[in-house]
């Protein structure tokens, strides 16, 4: 039980400063205490909230990731979060070995970013709402690495999604910045609805094949058709390409750019690398267990 809550404060620490920079500092009018402002939209408290619930976040991720290392892959409860016609879809954590390098790597690069972009983006006119959105990348991308459930996964998918859209566009006064981030937007939408398919056809199997450790132990124990998946195997791997700009959804990377520059460098090599990595990493691991 612990540890199940040690992994949820890993994702709700970041979500909370993207909650409280995005609606309480940000809204306040300013305040101002010496040299620093407290609140309002140049507020220094939003940069160092940021950085201490992404540090908070790393650090717990350090304990997990030693705590899986010794003690193997954690099971944890599942949790009720729709049942509707006979249906229950549930939702919970899924720490394996490659779920806590996962969360040490997109935590500590993450806490990096936050670190520079305090000194980096200091007095711009955004500066409490580019914090918020970061916080918002790094909860979803936490989440992401975490879900059990493949709907929750794409739940946070499609939050990875919006967060990159708002970080594209922050400079509200660039339209090629509001372009790029509408091609990103648009372009990424076309793998989602390949992951999307593939969604509904496991459902349409067997809802139960939603909570990701029993669609592996279906393949693996050879209860789901090689074709079945095959297909969802493909429509997962759609989803990979789409968000990591790989041909042929590539043309909106370099628009991206158009983003805070030295952060939306780091921002898309986490996306990129670190997630088109896990991603193919669980479709190959569905590949052969069908061959």
């Amino acid at each position: 039980m612990a540890l199940e809550l040690t992994i949820w404060l890993i994702i709700l620490l970041p979500a909370f400063a993207f909650v409280f920079n995005g609606i309480v500092l940000r809204w306040i009018p300013e305040v101002v205490v010496g040299p620093y402002r407290l609140t309002g939209t140049k507020s220094d408290l939003a940069g160092w909230l940021t950085v201490l619930a992404v540090g908070a976040s790393f650090v717990l991720s350090l304990l997990a990731l030693i705590k899986v290392v010794s003690d193997g892959a954690q099971q944890f409860e599942m949790h009720s979060w729709i049942a509707v016609a006979g249906v229950d879809i549930t939702f919970g954590i899924m720490l394996d070995q490659l779920t806590a390098i996962m969360l040490v790597v997109v935590s500590g690069v993450s806490f990096l970013v936050q670190v520079y972009g305090v000194g980096y983006m200091h007095g711009d006119d955004g500066y409490t709402r580019y914090f918020s959105y970061m916080a918002l990348f790094t909860a979803s991308m936490l989440g992401l690495v975490t879900a059990r459930n493949v709907i929750q996964l794409f739940v946070f998918w499609e939050l990875v999604g919006i967060s990159s859209y708002l970080l594209i566009g922050f400079w509200l006064n660039r339209p090629s910045a509001a372009a790029a981030a509408k091609k990103a937007f648009l372009m990424t939408r076309f793998g989602d609805f390949g992951f999307l398919l593939a969604i509904l056809y496991l459902y349409s199997n067997d809802p139960s094949w939603l909570d990701i450790e029993a669609m592996y132990g279906a393949i693996s124990g050879g209860m789901m058709a090689v074709s079945v998946a095959s297909w969802i195997a493909l429509g997962f791997l759609l989803g990979a390409i789409g968000k990591s700009a790989q041909f042929p959804f590539h043309s909106w990377l370099p628009d991206a750019m158009e983003g805070p520059t030295w952060v939306s460098t780091l921002r898309r090599w986490l996306l990129l690398v670190f997630f088109w990595w896990r991603d193919s990493f669980r479709c190959s691991s569905i590949a052969t267990s069908c061959s």
